[in-house]
């Protein structure tokens, strides 16, 4: 199929509201990305409006596998929304990782945003990107977190100023991870190859020795002041361990996530069941309470009661549909230690949660309710 008829299929498909034909869409769009002229067709007004009007909303709501194929087919291209690209930038690492990567939509702001909200491992992404700006590499190092400053020192497609090297060997005082990276990299002086000789191994020691040829006092001077420190207690060996995300630090990274949606009016209640799917219970508690304008320690409360209907009316006010409520109460049960209880007649009895009233209607009863329990 040709390009042309790829694009009039996308505008075709974007005015059905089924379920399957957004998938399409989405797969559609996908697909355009290998053609040749697809930047000139994406580029297009018409597309462009296609792109920023429905294109989000899509995306919230679609499966993972749809997600990262999508992710990697947009690392490259130019035409790709910005909104998009920085979402699907802080989705799950497996997913982020090619936009992080590559996508020249991601521009310095968006990267110095990644290293202050997202986790560490997404940060290592950041670090890794070849050509960082001065900007980016300055956030790196002020942040001082340990992975992150291996993976800057190991990215030699980054040049590192004078000042950001010299950072870096002190650094790695601490951090026994930086030394073998650093001792490689082209910007090394022989005044920092001096310093970073007291804490490298043998191997390293002989390496620098012969780029430098250091000289054979100022070594043994270096030495003995390392270990005079040492005995003084001036210098402690840090875990050269990578330290990876802890769970708050991915729920602070899921809530900045959550806002974003919201602000940019993409979170839908669609989107309660893809986090479900995807294991993130944590992530549901977040929408739903955005969704709903709830506390969400009054979500959490419903999930650990033994009143399934508090669920229930939680779902009804923020317009979820009766039907889809089973699939979400057994999905939160699988997640949460078969909580909230009840069984099979907890079940039934929550469905009523979504009688003949209103959403505002719902939402009143959830917060009475769950305030007396």
């Amino acid at each position: 199929m040709s390009a042309l008829a790829r694009t009039q299929e996308i505008l075709s498909l974007a005015k059905s509201r089924a379920p399957a034909d957004r998938e399409r869409l989405l797969m559609a769009v996908v697909d355009l990305c290998d053609v040749s002229d697809s930047a000139q067709i994406m580029g297009a007004p018409a597309i462009q409006d296609l792109l920023n009007s429905i294109f989000m909303s899509l995306v919230v709501e679609a499966e993972r596998e749809i997600r990262r194929r999508l992710a990697e087919k947009l690392s490259t291209v130019d035409w790709a929304p910005t909104a998009l690209v920085n979402v699907l930038a802080l989705d799950d690492i497996e997913i982020a990782r090619p936009i992080i990567a590559s996508s020249p939509v991601l521009k310095d702001s968006d990267l110095v945003r990644l290293l202050v909200e997202a986790t560490v491992e997404h940060q290592i992404e950041v670090a890794r990107r070849p050509g960082l700006g001065g900007e980016v590499v300055a956030a790196i190092l002020q942040q001082n977190e340990p992975a992150v400053l291996t993976a800057l020192a190991g990215n030699t497609q980054t040049p590192l100023s004078a000042g950001d090297m010299a950072l870096l060997v002190n650094a790695s005082r601490r951090v026994a991870a930086l030394r073998s990276p650093l001792a490689r990299r082209p910007e090394l002086t022989e005044d920092l190859a001096l310093q970073l000789y007291v804490w490298v191994g043998q191997a390293l020691r002989q390496s620098l020795t012969s780029r430098f040829r250091l000289d054979p006092a100022a070594l043994d001077a270096a030495l003995a002041e390392a270990v005079g420190q040492a005995h003084a207690g001036g210098v402690q060996e840090a875990d050269p361990a990578i330290v990876w995300q802890q769970d708050d630090e991915r729920e602070e990274m899921e809530r900045r996530l959550i806002s974003k949606l919201a602000a940019a009016g993409q979170l839908r209640p669609g989107y309660l069941l893809r986090a479900l799917r995807e294991g993130k219970l944590s992530l549901f508690v977040g929408a739903l309470a955005a969704l709903g304008d709830f506390p969400p320690e009054h979500i959490r409360k419903a999930l650990d009661s033994d009143r399934p209907e508090l669920l229930g009316l939680a779902c009804a006010a923020v317009s979820i549909d009766r039907s889809a409520f089973p699939t979400i109460l057994q999905l939160v049960r699988e997640l949460n230690e078969d909580r909230p209880c009840g069984g099979a007649e907890g079940a039934r009895r929550a469905l009523s949660a979504f009688g003949p009233f209103s959403p505002d209607l719902a939402a009143a009863a959830f917060r009475q309710a769950v305030a007396a329990h």
